[in-house]
């Protein structure tokens, strides 16, 4: 009989044993959330100060992951051109990875994902504003392997509203993954302007330039 394991209840430790998974501490391996980021434009700068203002409202009470994405996600988004063609927008994709030699199948749904051209470009997380962010990092590792495009690199983005961690995996070889900063949005300064840039960075590479 087939065991069934849920996604969502993989430890970062069962994930990296299971798949023979390594995290980098080299900086040039995720360089492309690090300098020469396109600018952001003064009418952006206006839309990512009030997105930013209605979270801080909006934080007074529990936030549901349904209100994060509505609220934070979904203009974010918009704004890196990623919720337009030639980008397609996946809500609930199943993933499921097998491994025979132990008649067990690894079964998970992403939230939101943006495919171009069979390269998965984004993988979005979001978790409630009262947990850890990082809590979302194995489930998101697991998907991100679920990539049809081993050739090339896959980026996650783990978000709970509030904080903001962009991941880089590589499957060519061995298989890596690297974390960038985490940006919050309990910083004096606003630090979407940050996460939109490497959204539009992010989408520069995939079209080319």
């Amino acid at each position: 009989m087939v065991k069934i394991i849920q996604a969502s209840e993989l430890s970062l430790h069962e994930v990296k044993e299971r798949f023979n998974l390594q995290e980098v501490g080299d900086d040039s391996f995720f360089w492309e959330w690090q300098g020469n980021l396109p600018e952001i434009t003064d009418n952006e700068k206006r839309w990512l100060d009030q997105i930013k203002a209605d979270f801080v409202s909006l934080a007074e009470y529990p936030l549901h992951e349904e209100v994060v994405k509505l609220f934070v996600l979904a203009p974010l988004l918009s704004l890196a051109g990623l919720a337009r063609l030639p980008f397609l927008t996946v809500a609930e994709k199943q993933i499921e990875i097998s491994f025979d030699e132990d008649n067990q199948v690894i079964r998970g749904r992403i939230n939101l994902l943006i495919i171009y051209r069979q390269l998965w470009v984004v993988v979005i997380e979001s978790k409630s504003k009262r947990l850890d962010v990082m809590e979302a990092l194995p489930q998101t590792l697991f998907y991100m392997m679920g990539t049809p495009n081993q050739e090339q690199p896959t980026f996650g983005l783990l978000s709970n509203g509030n904080r903001f961690i962009f991941v880089k995996l590589m499957q060519r070889g061995e298989l890596r993954y690297a974390l960038s900063e985490d940006f919050s949005l309990q910083s004096r300064r606003n630090q979407l302007y940050e996460v939109l840039a490497i959204l539009k960075q992010l989408k520069g590479l995939v079209q080319g330039g």
